[in-house]
């Protein structure tokens, strides 16, 4: 299917929380403890074309945020409003994996379909939960709350790649998680993929350094190689938690300066 206008999308991330004072060994698997290491930015991002408005992750909520130490910058919400976006009236919402900094806002959004992967939701609510070191990264009450919203009809569930409009579509990388997935958008600059945490940091893909959090190293490796594949060109990938994404593209306007940049045209260097 050709791509016309209406299938062409303005991109944006919206910088909502911060984390400082990493050590390199919580980046990078096998990073020195005694060396210090990048900090981390949190996002939500937004695709919008003439026709089609999506969503991309939800954030975490103030009160899981301060209890795990992240400093909230600015509430995903407020950021949605401040580019036109009213999140009660938003109809697609992707839900790149459970984590809780990519799902915790998700009631912000009454309106909305939910977009999983079958693969995230099982290895969500499965055996590995059992162990410290897979579910950590998840909120026990929030995947039960998406697991009400299945039975509410308001989940649609992928198995592996989908188009969900032209200039819009669903890629299962998994590794960081079972069933992560990424996200491919048609802009001006041509093919993005906003990576989410299939990529947390330039340098874990660069550099092949997976992030400690994982459940299958060589799925995530892989990934960086698919990653590539999707985008037209290497810089036109975002990773999901890099704070030079903010230094790389420019905000929108003025106002929005360190909190909101536009992803759809190529990165400065």
């Amino acid at each position: 299917m050709s791509l016309n206008n209406s299938n062409i999308y303005e991109v944006f991330a919206i910088r909502y929380a911060s984390l400082t004072n990493r050590k390199a060994s919580e980046n990078f698997i096998g990073g020195d403890p005694h060396e210090a290491g990048s900090d981390l930015d949190y996002y939500v991002w937004l695709a919008r074309s003439a026709a089609r408005t999506f969503v991309i992750d939800t954030g975490f909520d103030a009160a899981v945020g301060e209890r795990r130490g992240r400093k909230t910058i600015t509430p995903p919400e407020e950021g949605l409003k401040r580019l036109g976006v009213d999140a009660a009236a938003v109809k697609d919402v992707v839900i790149t994996h459970l984590h809780y900094d990519h799902v915790g806002n998700f009631g912000l959004f009454p309106a909305a379909t939910f977009h999983l992967q079958d693969d995230e939701m099982a290895y969500a609510t499965g055996r590995h939960m059992a162990q410290k070191f897979f579910g950590q990264a998840y909120e026990v009450d929030e995947v039960v709350a998406m697991v009400r919203e299945v039975y509410k009809g308001r989940v649609r569930f992928h198995d592996g790649d989908a188009e969900l409009a032209p200039g819009f579509s669903l890629h299962r990388i998994a590794g960081h998680t079972k069933g992560l997935q990424v996200v491919r958008v048609r802009t001006r600059a041509g093919w993005i993929v906003l990576a989410s945490d299939a990529t947390h940091l330039y340098a874990n893909m660069n550099e092949k350094r997976p992030f400690p959090i994982v459940y299958d190293v060589p799925k995530m490796v892989a990934g960086y190689r698919r990653l590539r594949e999707l985008a037209d060109a290497a810089e036109l990938i975002v990773p999901g938690h890099d704070p030079l994404v903010m230094r790389r593209y420019p905000a929108p306007s003025a106002d929005l300066q360190d909190i909101v940049v536009r992803l759809d045209q190529k990165p400065s260097r």
